[in-house]
């Protein structure tokens, strides 16, 4: 019944794209004055990654775009493997410049680092980002290199991750 309930279904709606070209582009575009060299975000809904790609790409074509993707058999909740989900259909693979792999329980270490380290509590998606950056830093000498979190960490307290 459409016209009684509406389904946003962000795995399909060009919205989710658009709301992240409008806002968190254009945000990480101010705030860097336009110096990012790299951008790297976890896949889960593929919102964020291709909203953002498309804004900086049309800013920057040398922004390299960089997704965080878990490998085969994760446990990383939210998360994408591309060959083993079924793939948003908003997500478009030619927008992205590199793929760094995650598995588990790096991402859950680094979540649990960002917390202690840094006192952001973050989930488990944001140290597959963090992770993801730290393998682009590695390869680099030097730039900009912008991630997001796009999860908060109380959601996973019933989980293993806070289990240490």
């Amino acid at each position: 019944n459409p016209k009684k309930y509406f389904m946003p279904d962000q795995f399909s709606n060009e919205y989710n794209k658009i709301a992240h070209y409008k806002t968190t582009a254009e945000e990480i575009w101010r705030d860097t004055k336009g110096e990012i060299d790299y951008f790297v975000s976890a896949l889960g809904t593929a919102g964020t990654i291709m909203g953002v790609a498309r804004y900086l790409k049309e800013k920057n074509p040398h922004i390299k775009i960089v997704c965080a993707q878990p490998i085969k058999g994760h446990y990383i909740q939210v998360l994408k493997n591309m060959a083993e989900a079924i793939v948003p259909s908003i997500f478009d693979p030619r927008k992205i410049d590199r793929m760094v792999m995650v598995e588990s329980e790096p991402a859950f270490e680094m979540s649990r680092r960002i917390v202690k380290e840094e006192g952001i509590f973050v989930g488990m998606s944001s140290g597959a980002a963090m992770y993801a950056a730290l393998e682009v830093a590695k390869t680099i000498k030097k730039g900009t290199i912008v991630l997001i979190f796009a999860d908060r960490g109380e959601k996973y307290l019933s989980t293993d991750l806070f289990k240490v």
